[in-house]
């Protein structure tokens, strides 16, 4: 599995808010895109999914066309997690069973609720699965956007800022999951993280973004105090503990 994003641009007016953004994610790959508000992250997400339209550019998946699919092809292709989502009346389980619709006939199958359910275990919302969505906290619905994204099984799975809403228990499990089912199920990731050190404890890939255009990408070799001066305007040591980096501010 492949995710190629050439030479993409993006304006909403005659001004480009992305210009010629080139990048690459391979199967198990966990990227996060990090750089300080503005600077055409959440955009760049937008685009990649096709709820903007680039002005120029492609973005392929094992070869094929996004900008170019249908839009139930698109659905099992490329899941996008939004920072914020309407708040539907259906409960958690009826909630989660929605992204497995791209997949559905004519009923739901037996696959469909076993992998419902397992997502559900796994997500740890067990104990919410016949609550109403929005009779549970801002958190909770979060981890519930995310388990839907994970059933409908995308070859691409894209958030905006998916541990935003969480305590910090919940931010690491959250991580922890979606990093495991990345690599358990030949998918992606590529999300937008503000939290620098929650990145480079679950990701293994970086973009780090600058005025609409891509400053540095690769491992966490480019997490370095001058990247992070340059892109963010401020000092920062970059540590190692317990065989993990973590970034400092001065």
């Amino acid at each position: 599995m492949k995710l190629e994003v050439a030479g993409m641009s993006f304006g909403y007016t005659s001004d480009d808010v992305l210009s010629d953004v080139t990048f690459s994610a391979e199967q198990g790959d966990v990227v996060s895109i990090i750089g300080p508000n503005g600077v055409g992250k959440t955009t760049l997400l937008k685009c990649i999914n096709r709820i903007h339209q680039p002005k120029g550019g492609v973005v392929m998946v094992d070869g094929e066309d996004i900008l170019g699919m249908n839009p139930n092809d698109v659905a099992k292709t490329v899941e996008y997690v939004p920072q914020r989502a309407h708040v539907s009346g259906s409960t958690v389980f009826e909630s989660v069973l929605l992204g497995r619709k791209p997949h559905m006939g004519v009923d739901v199958s037996e696959r469909d609720l076993r992998l419902t359910g397992r997502i559900i275990e796994i997500m740890g919302l067990t104990d919410s699965s016949r609550k109403l969505v929005n009779e549970i906290s801002g958190g909770e619905y979060q981890l519930v956007q995310i388990a839907r994204a994970l059933a409908q099984q995308p070859k691409v799975l894209i958030m905006d800022e998916p541990t935003s809403n969480l305590d910090l228990s919940n931010q690491g499990r959250v991580m922890k999951a979606v990093s495991g089912i990345v690599r358990d199920n030949g998918m992606c990731a590529v999300m937008v993280n503000h939290d620098i050190n929650l990145a480079l404890r679950y990701s293994n890939r970086f973009i780090m973004m600058s005025g609409g255009r891509i400053f540095a990408a690769g491992g966490k070799e480019i997490i370095t105090p001058e990247n992070i001066r340059a892109v963010y305007e401020i000092d920062a040591d970059v540590c190692e503990f317990n065989g993990k980096s973590i970034v400092i501010p001065k």
